[in-house]
């Protein structure tokens, strides 16, 4: 906790900014400390819901003046403890600033509110013959996406939330509102504030609406799927796929492991070996063009029992099954969280590093698995530990600063879409050198020199010099 006692002046004022829509209750408090990670729960001491820049705006400006705390939520399906209120304070809950507020089908664009949710947004752009593509598989909101530079299981071919974002409102440390940008789609004039932005965690500001890129739904989308003897074959078709530049929208994979576990909790009969998982857009000719050479690479590399989904519920079916990997391996463990841990390398070590994940896999003493959206040489491991063990906490932690510490040596990161929260980290320095997060350090002390914004995520000892 701050140590700063927060007296009954302060919350009333914290009130008045936020039009009553304030809770100090135990319950409400701990629903806000904490995602869906083995994390332990660090409840704020207030949690506000503000509707608009202008309440969020007042809230900084007061939590600044008392030097008190501030940490931004949006759904609360983080992974790696990025909500935690390590200091306790506010939590200000964005999810009430829900309003679509333009759409422009002409410029492929839109602007939201940080509350919005992706599947939200989605249903509303539906008319529009557009869609939103970057799928996390969380419903999460474009605030939290945004903090966390979320990608997904599209992101092979439509990028990540970095390339998503147009441009920002954000509220920043001391109250100051700023936008980052207009709705070109390209700019030279000055630094690259946008991206700044994108991927800070709520450590440099608070961000309140976003504008996004949109796309054209496809005429036509077509689903595969296909398993493998071994997983190397499974890695060495997705590499030829990619080195073939055949315009693929996503590739999946999950580990046998992972089909027994979907298969119990789905009541499903995948066969229960290692699967990548096909999907390609456009118009139809191409589509079939595409999936034609899919299938001649997958069967090249002695792909087996390839299957095409013939229907829009069929796909749905196969995707709701990729999505609900998390709770298909903690069922296989009842009472069980999961300890999730993502890296991404350069493609050609892919198979390296997922080797090496097995090998620690096949030690462990809990049913892991691994899924990954292996077209960027992003993949998971999900542990199913016993949260009251402190044994499978520290076994599961081991593995994951395995994967870590391997991913960065070959070129890699310790986390492709997660982030960092207080998880990982151990990791910035060796991924970023010393010089490196102390430049993020200089940033971070210029925005928020009192260190209010979500205190002790992303940069290791906060506002602090590094220490050799």
């Amino acid at each position: 906790m701050t140590g700063i006692e927060i007296g009954e002046d302060f919350v009333a004022a914290l009130s008045a900014a936020c039009g009553g829509r304030l809770s100090r209750s135990p319950e409400v408090r701990r629903q806000h400390g904490g995602g869906e990670s083995h994390h332990a729960a660090m409840p704020p001491d207030i949690v506000v819901h503000p509707r608009s820049t202008e309440e969020v705006s007042a809230i900084a400006r007061l939590c600044h003046q008392a030097g008190i705390a501030m940490i931004a939520f949006g759904a609360g399906t983080s992974l790696e403890g990025n909500v935690l209120a390590l200091e306790g304070g506010v939590c200000i809950d964005l999810r009430e600033m829900d309003a679509v507020l333009r759409v422009s089908a002409e410029d492929l664009d839109c602007t939201v509110q940080a509350g919005v949710t992706r599947l939200r947004l989605n249903r509303d752009l539906r008319d529009t013959g557009l869609f939103f593509p970057i799928d996390p598989g969380a419903d999460a909101t474009i605030g939290g996406m945004t903090a966390t530079r979320a990608s997904g299981t599209n992101a092979v071919r439509y990028g990540t939330m970095r390339d998503a974002v147009l441009s920002l409102t954000v509220v920043l440390a001391d109250g100051t509102v700023m936008r980052t940008g207009g709705r070109a789609r390209k700019s030279s004039a000055g630094y690259d504030m946008t991206r700044l932005f994108v991927g800070s965690e709520g450590t440099l500001g608070i961000v309140t609406e976003v504008t996004l890129r949109l796309h054209g739904i496809p005429e036509s989308v077509r689903v595969a799927r296909c398993n493998f003897a071994r997983l190397d074959d499974a890695v060495t078709t997705v590499t030829q796929i990619m080195q073939m530049g055949i315009p693929i929208a996503r590739i999946e994979l999950a580990d046998a492991a992972q089909m027994r576990a979907i298969n119990a909790f789905a009541k499903t009969d995948y066969p229960e070996r290692d699967t990548l998982f096909f999907e390609c857009h456009g118009a139809e000719s191409a589509v079939d063009g595409q999936m034609a050479l899919v299938e001649m690479l997958a069967v090249d590399n002695d792909g087996q029992d390839w299957s095409v989904a013939a229907t829009a519920e069929e796909r749905s079916r196969l995707w709701q099954a990729r999505h609900d990997a998390l709770y298909a391996t903690t069922a296989q463990r009842p009472g069980s969280r999961g300890f999730i841990t993502d890296v991404c390398v350069p493609l050609s070590r892919l198979a390296e590093c997922i080797a090496l994940a097995q090998a620690l896999m096949a030690k462990a003493s809990f049913p892991a698995t691994i899924v990954g959206h292996v077209g960027d040489g992003n993949f998971h491991v999900i542990c199913p530990i016993d949260p009251a063990s402190d044994a499978e906490r520290v076994e599961a932690e081991a593995l994951g600063s395995a994967l870590s510490k391997l991913a960065i040596s070959l070129g890699g990161t310790c986390t492709g879409e997660h982030g960092i929260g207080n998880g990982k980290l151990d990791y910035m320095v060796l991924e970023h050198g010393a010089e490196g997060v102390e430049a993020m350090r200089i940033v971070k002390r210029a925005l928020d020199p009192k260190g209010l914004l979500n205190p002790g995520k992303v940069l290791p000892n906060g506002n602090k010099e590094i220490s050799e």
